[in-house]
């Protein structure tokens, strides 16, 4: 008996990581790093991605395009991405935010990416973070490098 209520629990809440609702209020909001904003962090032309504790957080500049191109850019690596779909936001707007989930579990991973003009360039700042557990083992960052290194390479 005590087996099945067990058995139970475990399944109710995977099924509760793979179902649970995902407010855009709550996820779809600008990088902020210690109560201020990210762009005092990273100013334009710092490249750098800080991680720990199930978040991570990269800033790039990217020459010669607009932020309307650098996000479209970027919006198309992500979704090219497996287990990942854009939850709010547009190249237009000027922020995007997409949900990637694990494999096994489906455990909800959330990149805000968010893009200013700075004169010739761009400045970009993504900003990845988890949702379920207290560390990622590193997956966040990997996939901000992954998808600066794909944008990048265009």
């Amino acid at each position: 008996m005590a087996l099945a209520l067990l058995l139970m629990i475990v399944v109710g809440g995977m099924v509760y990581i793979r179902l649970a609702p995902s407010n855009p209020a709550r996820w779809h909001v600008a990088p902020e790093l210690s109560g201020g904003s990210a762009w005092a962090f990273f100013p334009p032309g710092a490249d750098a991605v800080i991680a720990g504790k199930g978040r991570a957080t990269a800033a790039v500049t990217v020459p010669s395009k607009s932020p309307v191109d650098v996000l479209s850019d970027l919006d198309e690596i992500a979704l090219n991405t497996a287990r990942t779909v854009q939850l709010a936001g547009s190249p237009e707007e000027g922020m995007i935010t997409w949900i990637t989930r694990s494999r096994i579990f489906g455990f909800p991973d959330y990149t805000t990416a968010t893009a200013r003009d700075d004169g010739s360039a761009t400045a970009l700042i993504l900003h990845a973070r988890l949702r379920f557990g207290r560390g990622d083992h590193g997956v966040n960052a990997a996939r901000l490098r992954d998808w600066l290194g794909q944008l990048t390479a265009r």
